[in-house]
């Protein structure tokens, strides 16, 4: 039964359980039978009209496709779909256009199923040759739109070829009406075929397939094969792979040889072998530049080899029990071991033949096939060397084997190791592997399983080991447990590691395919079950995942754990990708409550020469690794009462500890080097100092503190592209330092080592001042990140550094990432920090922050500012409510909660929702509750407990109707609102169209409502005039006004004359009338238009700014205000005198506003006496008077 539309799709993503992933990719049959009917019955209808045959082969064309990876459901409906299409085909009174729809439909459905199976369903009977030849000579070879008719002509001609009798009987008398001699069907087929084997579009292909039909045929190969094969050497020969036309021709003439050595008689085809074969010796086709030609090289070479040998099955070749399931559960113990063991005289039998010379040529051909650079040859030339071994004798096809071992040379490209690879599963698959030969080819495979090679900045071999696994999978298949049981260890280790550690996410992938093939094929795998529930095909996906979770549960296991960590240790920490490395030291420190003694006693003792090395990448794992290895090490001392002196011996004490001393003394923290090897240095400073390691006074503090602190002075030295990295570093650093002052500054009482609090703290502080932005950035959070003891009497000079640094750069609109930092750094306060005496200045400060909107040529980078204030309000906030809740004013909460709402109104859906979810955190906060909030009971009822996880504040058409409903509240009003200009008057087409929705739904609900109306229009004036020289806000503003009057938002106060609020709105607006500003000035323009709905003397004042706006001084405006004048008065109908309405109308229609203005002066002039709106008079421009 098939499954309904919904669930044939596939889920895409690591989210959803994977027997549910399986069970959707999969279809359970043709569901659209139906559908795929009427529209081929709807063929003679369409196929006139370019529009509907063109959508009508869209949508079979989805239908198809769905069907690409299940191809045998169409299966069952194949013919009756063939039959309808030919029936519009074979008849006469179809029109051409009809006939080429029809082809192209069946190369859809070709296309879909495969040729081979397709082509089958043809009618050959002997009635439809003439018909399909004569079809095929109407058809124009260059007319590109009806290739598909062309290529479907070629199948059917070739099921035709298949009749059994001989073509000269459909001959008859050849001379026709006219006397001349008609051309016999033979020549006629072969011409054809001759001809589209050398054009250049898709019936080439099929021209081959022609070929190796007919030529196959005894009464052709008798009289025309030897034609054609010299027709096809000379092509061959006489063409080279330097133009595209050669090309077509090469393609098409190996095409065909390569697909008539594969169909015809070994018999008829052996005498030409050795002659075609050295005519491509000569053609030199492995050195072709073109991939394809190569290809077909290798596919001709191999097909030939086969005709030179006689076609039998090895009878030396090991065989697994029976390929048919039900033979292999009923087959005995007894017929098996009779089964691999072959009789010796029909052994020696076999064996007993000549090879011809040539075949070495042929194998040694395929054995460099391996090694081309395209992955289509290497692919071919395996599965040649396969066919072709299977009918050499056992000692020759020993040869071959061992020649293919030479690929795995290390002076061998990944190339010839993936070629050999796939050769080898080859053979595996087909039993010409014998097991004797395991002990040579594991080892191999093994190296497969890890093999990569750098080059440049990335890495090449994940084919190989894509293959590799391919080999362990098709090994699963060949050979009995017994067989493999030596080497289980190995490629079950080796196939896990794979799995789990590999890179890339296909290699990990096809690893845990072929363990799990193995667990079921073999059942000799250690734990195999219990392993694949945690690793299996989906759960490998995730690198994370893999390498922190996966591998601890692998390694669980006793057989696994040394080999998976001397795999991170040899492959993993010196890996040219930093991601990786940085994950395999997690890893490790994951992997060490597994084997703690291994790590301390072999592993640690490893790493530690490795982190003072000369190879970079290496240097830089061996010292994170040493740094998670000594944590881990030391957590599992807490549990025993050890210290990490106790587990790990004095020499690697000694070494940690003199690991920057060489580094320093090498100068390695210089340059590139420095900016992957100073945070790892910092990680390995912070993982000792958590270590408690025994350095108190020692020297070495001294130095771990110069390494932090000239990293800050210098981290604007790192080089400008890895952004990333410099957050990286930072983040490092802020740690090391946290660590290293809470374990070694303080002494036994508690306190602060005061020398160095002072100097800390100073250092620090002066460094706000630095004139290099990331020396501020990192002094800040270092001020921030000082344990409590460490900033105890030195608070009040931390947070006026701070709060001095962000309100003198914000003013200057510079430093903007340093006020982030410094924003960060005052939320970082302990909770006794914050006092009556400086909790306003802390409060003054983020909410100062909060109206941080500077921008440069990276956007609105004052975001970043605003965000970190709103973390670090309710991070204070939080902080004061659960220690001194009375400390916090009304005053205080009201402002934080209105800025919070405002910031929950804005444009950018990020900071929306950050500022969204802090406001709700804040609100429904009860353990303690937040007190003073404003309107706390209405928004609670705004804002219900469940809206803290259902409200997608990121999505508009969520967050906007909830944030609308705060302009109830008159707290709220000004701030809301203020939020909303931004969102309604932007350009982002999703958030202007709900915002814009929810605020005239608000608008609505108070229409009736005159107070609350009027408190609106005044918040409205309100926020115009304290933003007048706003930029960022003066546009956005006169958008949103222009929409509320055109949404008639106001209609109440039009209907008194000289309204207040029009009269002020009017004022404020023509304070933009002298602008330079053409964005501002339409905008105004249009919010002009709208202000003419007013009554009384307002709209003569609206109508006289217009008309002074139509002798602008700049073209566009003039042009702009004529137009909008011509549609507000379209739109109003009452605002002038009907009997000048038209006169009006005209002269604003017909005029050329964009004309000099001596020109357009009189037309204005005319508008005003008509509009009774006195003429502007122009104030001439007084000269300074000339002192003598």
């Amino acid at each position: 039964m098939a499954l309904p539309d919904a669930e044939n799709e596939c889920s895409v993503g690591e989210g959803g359980e994977s027997d549910v992933i399986v069970t959707t990719c999969v279809l359970g049959g043709f569901s659209e039978s139906g559908e795929t009917r009427a529209l081929i019955s709807s063929l003679p209808e369409v196929h006139g009209d370019t529009v509907t045959s063109e959508s009508t082969t869209q949508r079979f064309l989805v239908i198809m496709n769905r069907y690409q990876e299940q191809p045998h459901l169409l299966d069952p409906h194949l013919e009756w779909m063939l039959n309808m299409i030919l029936d519009y085909v074979r008849s006469e009174k179809s029109p051409p256009s009809l006939v080429h729809l029809g082809f192209k439909f069946l190369y859809i459905i070709c296309k879909v199923r495969g040729y081979k199976i397709f082509m089958q369903l043809y009618p050959h009977e002997v009635a439809d040759v003439q018909p399909v030849l004569d079809l095929l000579s109407r058809q124009d070879p260059k007319d590109s739109e009806t290739w598909e008719t062309r290529y479907m002509l070629l199948l059917w001609l070739s099921m035709t070829c298949l009749i059994p009798f001989d073509l000269s009987r459909l001959d008859g008398h050849l001379e026709s009406d006219g006397g001349k001699a008609r051309e016999p069907t033979m020549d006629r087929i072969l011409a054809i075929a001759k001809f589209y084997l050398v054009v250049s579009d898709t019936p080439r292909d099929a021209a081959s397939v022609l070929v190796s039909k007919f030529m196959t045929r005894p009464d052709v190969k008798q009289k025309r094969l030897g034609d054609f094969l010299d027709w096809s050497l000379t092509t061959i020969s006489q063409t080279n792979d330097q133009s595209m036309r050669d090309i077509m021709v090469l393609d098409g003439a190996l095409q065909s040889l390569a697909k008539l050595f594969k169909h015809g008689k070994r018999d008829d085809l052996l005498q030409y072998a050795p002659t075609i074969l050295q005519c491509l010796e000569q053609k030199c086709l492995a050195e072709s530049s073109q991939a394809m030609l190569r290809k077909l090289g290798v596919k001709l070479i191999q097909r030939l080899g086969l005709t030179l040998l006689k076609p039998r099955l090895a009878a030396w070749r090991y065989q697994r029990g029976s390929r048919s399931l039900a033979a292999n559960l009923s087959m005995s113990q007894s017929a098996t071991i009779t089964d691999v063991t072959p009789d010796v005289d029909t052994q020696e039998q076999e064996e007993d033949y000549d090879i011809p010379e040539e075949v070495e040529t042929v194998i040694e051909y395929l054995l460099v096939g391996l090694k081309d650079k395209e992955t289509i040859v290497r692919w071919s030339a395996a599965k040649g060397i396969g066919r072709v071994t299977g009918r050499l004798p056992q000692e020759l096809a020993d040869e071959v084997v061992g020649s293919l071992l030479d690929c795995f040379s290390f002076q061998e490209t990944d190339n010839a190791w993936h070629g050999g690879c796939l050769a080898l599963a080859e053979l595996g698959r087909r039993g010409l592997l014998l097991p004797s030969r395991l002990n040579d080819v594991v080892p191999l495979i093994i190296k497969s399983l890890t093999y990569e090679e750098k080059r440049g900045a990335c890495s090449v071999g994940s084919n190989v080991r894509d293959a590799a696994c391919y080999v362990c999978w098709s090994f699963a298949r060949a050979y009995e447990p017994t067989e493999l049981q030596p080497f289980v260890t190995q490629i079950s280790s080796a196939l896990l590691i794979t799995a789990v550690f590999d890179r890339n996410v296909n290699c990990r992938r096809a690893a845990s395919a072929a363990f799990q093939e193995n667990v079921g094929r073999q059942g000799t795998f250690p734990h195999g079950i219990d392993i694949l529930t945690a690793a299996d095909y989906y759960a490998v996906g995730n690198l994370n995942n893999c390498y922190l979770n996966i591998s601890v549960y692998v390694a669980s296991f006793p057989e696994y754990t040394n080999a998976m960590i001397d795999h991170l240790i040899a492959m993993k920490i010196n890996h040219w990708d930093g991601a990786i490395r940085e994950l395999a030291t997690k890893a490790l420190h994951n992997l060490t409550p597994q084997a703690p003694d291994y790590m301390a006693t072999t592993v640690l003792p490893q790493l530690l020469p490795m982190a003072v090395g000369i190879d970079l990448h290496s240097r830089h794992g061996a010292i994170l690794a040493c740094a998670e290895i000594t944590h881990a090490l030391y957590k599992l001392g807490l549990q025993t009462n050890r210290t990490v002196v106790d587990m790990i011996s004095s020499e690697c004490v000694d070494a940690l500890k003199h690991i920057h001393r060489m580094l320093h003394d090498r100068k390695q923290y210089r340059g590139f080097g420095g900016e992957l090897i100073r945070p790892a240095m910092c990680s390995l400073i912070e993982k000792l100092s958590l270590s408690k390691m025994p350095f108190k006074n020692d020297p070495v503090i001294t130095e771990w503190q110069w390494l932090i602190d000239d990293t800050i002075k210098n981290l604007h030295l790192v080089s400008s592209g890895a952004s990333g990295a410099k957050d990286g570093i930072m983040v490092a650093v802020v740690s090391a330092l946290s660590a290293l002052c809470e374990e070694y500054y303080h002494d036994r009482a508690g306190q602060a080592d005061s020398q160095m609090q002072d100097v800390l703290v100073s250092q620090y502080i002066e460094g706000l001042q630095s004139p290099q932005m990331l020396t501020r950035c990192g002094s800040a959070l270092a001020l921030g990140c000082l344990p409590r003891f460490m900033i105890h009497s030195k608070l009040k000079q931390i947070f006026e550094g701070l709060q001095h640094m962000c309100t003198v750069s914000q003013k200057e609109g510079t430093f903007t990432e340093a006020r982030r930092d410094a924003v960060r750094a005052i939320a970082h306060s302990p909770d006794s920090a914050l006092c009556p005496e400086n909790v306003a200045k802390v409060y003054g400060t983020l909410l100062e922050s909060m109206n941080d909107y500077t921008t440069d040529s990276r956007g609105d980078v004052g975001a970043w500012v605003r965000e970190a204030a709103m973390t670090s309000l309710m991070d204070v906030t939080t902080l004061v409510v659960s220690s001194a809740p009375e400390i916090l004013s009304p005053d205080l909460v009201n402002c934080m909660m209105c800025c919070l709402a405002q910031q929950a109104a804005e444009k950018i859906d990020r900071y929306r929702a950050h500022a969204g979810s802090i406001f709700l955190r804040l609100l429904h906060s009860t353990e303690p509750a937040v007190p003073h909030i404003p309107h706390r009971e209405e928004l609670l009822h705004i804002f219900p407990a469940e809206t803290t996880t259902s409200l997608n504040w990121n999505a508009p058409s969520q967050a906007f109707p909830y944030i609308t409903q705060l302009l109830g509240l008159p707290q709220y009003q000004y701030h809301t609102l203020l939020g909303l200009t931004v969102s309604v008057g932007g350009i982002t087409e999703s958030t202007v169209h709900f915002s814009s929705q929810s605020l005239f739904d608000y608008l609505k609900g108070i229409q009736e409502n005159n107070d609350a109306l009027a408190q609106f229009g005044n918040t409205l004036l309100s926020i115009f005039k304290d933003n007048l020289r706003n930029e960022r806000l003066t546009i956005p503003f006169l958008k949103m006004l222009n929409q509320m009057l055109a949404n008639s938002c106001f209609e109440i106060f039009t209907t008194q004359e000289n309204h207040q609020f029009c009269l002020d709105l009017l004022a404020l607006c023509k304070e933009f009338k002298k602008s330079r500003d053409i964005s501002k000035l339409r905008a105004c323009i249009a919010v002009f238009c709208g202000l003419i709905q007013f009554q009384g003397e307002v709209r003569k004042k609206v109508l006289s700014q217009l008309l002074m706006l139509l002798c602008h001084s700049f073209p566009v405006i003039r042009k702009t205000t004529a137009s909008q004048m011509y549609e507000m008065l379209l739109t109003y109908d009452d605002v002038i005198d009907p009997e000048v309405l038209d006169d009006v109308m005209t002269l604003l229609s017909d005029t050329n506003w964009e004309s000099d203005l001596a020109t357009v002066r009189p037309h204005r002039n005319q508008l005003c006496d008509w509009l009774g709106v006195p003429r502007p008079q122009v104030v001439a421009k007084q000269n300074p008077v000339q002192v003598s």
